[in-house]
């Protein structure tokens, strides 16, 4: 249920309103001050509370069921944007489109910091590098992990680009603290890893939420949902391409989901063109799609020596090719009234 405040209800009153709903109904009230209105959102059993009776409150100006099972996600609770901004100033959701960028995989020390050297220079605000690698087969790379986030520290250091990494299970969390991780991503295949998300929610870190390989949107909400009701409201989703019956490509970028996601939800919004197509040359066009259909970042592949990496090889861009689509992205934000910043 959600209750949306006069205009001349004042902060102090609106608390005082706020308490007395969580002592006489036993709900969880959240308040949320807009710029154009306030309003207070009710989580639990709520089919007890009287709609008129709340309606007829003098600083009532009026009173919703929200029938959707995500609250905490739901634009209706929260009708503005939700803005991710980091300590060293960087930020998604604010209008502009936000460049993540880097390998798949963190290979060396030379090469990490060779690509986010490249990578910073085309515009990208962000390095994205696996330490830790989901592989469908036990016997592919895996990652150099504790050694790959020390690499990745490593080319922070020297470009000043806050880290995006994966992170695998719950017991790894303290590590990617210690490390120095900025944004902590969670793969696809975890999305749904429940107890992982529970424990995400208990830090005060950004976290990437990717949608799983066969998950609605729904399901996406619902697991953005784990995460903000621990506490941590700081969630980025990421459309990264579902599993279809076409094989031409690795996935099917669902490019509807992005306008979607950002009507049903006031959290920020990226893609992930490059697990979205598996090829590169493919990567440039689901980037300028994503651009134009309202998506607040991409996060995109890439490698100093494709042909040699140790993972996604295929769907990675080389720096020049990077140099490229950096260009056109920024060229078809402007064209749209938007920057890459």
């Amino acid at each position: 249920m959600i209750i949306i405040l006069k205009s001349g209800c004042s902060a102090e009153q609106a608390k005082e309103f706020a308490a007395s709903l969580q002592k006489k109904y036993g709900v969880q009230v959240n308040i949320w001050f807009g710029t154009q209105s306030t309003v207070l959102g009710l989580i639990g059993d709520t089919s007890s509370i009287d709609i008129d009776s709340i309606a007829a409150q003098d600083c009532v100006e009026s009173v919703k069921r929200v029938q959707e099972p995500y609250k905490k996600a739901n634009r209706k609770f929260h009708p503005d944007d939700t803005v991710i901004t980091l300590p060293s100033g960087q930020k998604i959701g604010d209008g502009s489109i936000a460049l993540i960028a880097g390998p798949c995989s963190v290979e060396s020390s030379e090469q990490i910091c060779e690509v986010a050297e490249r990578v910073k220079k085309a515009g990208a605000q962000f390095l994205r590098g696996g330490a830790f690698k989901p592989r469908t087969s036990p016997y592919s790379f895996q990652g150099l992990r504790a050694e790959g986030l020390d690499l990745l520290a490593e080319a922070k250091k020297k470009t000043g680009l806050p880290i995006v990494t994966e992170i695998m299970s719950e017991k790894y969390i303290d590590l990617f603290l210690e490390k120095g991780v900025d944004v902590i991503q969670v793969g696809a295949r975890n999305m749904q890893n429940f107890e992982l998300l529970k424990q995400l929610g208990r830090i005060n870190k950004p976290i990437l939420l990717k949608r799983g390989l066969s998950n609605t949107i729904e399901e996406l909400l619902m697991s953005a949902e784990y995460i903000m009701s621990g506490g941590n409201e700081q969630v980025i989703l990421c459309e990264r391409g579902i599993r279809t019956f076409e094989t031409y490509t690795r996935n099917t970028l669902d490019i509807s989901a992005v306008p979607v996601l950002k009507r049903l939800s006031h959290l920020p919004v990226i893609v992930d063109p490059s697990h979205a197509s598996g090829i590169s040359w493919l990567v440039e066009p689901l980037a300028l799609a994503a651009v134009a259909a309202g998506a607040d970042g991409l996060i995109i592949e890439v490698h100093n020596d494709p042909k040699h990496a140790l993972s996604d090889g295929a769907q990675s861009l080389t720096p020049d090719q990077f140099d490229h689509t950096a260009a056109r992205v920024k060229a078809a934000a402007k064209a749209l009234g938007r920057a890459v910043e």
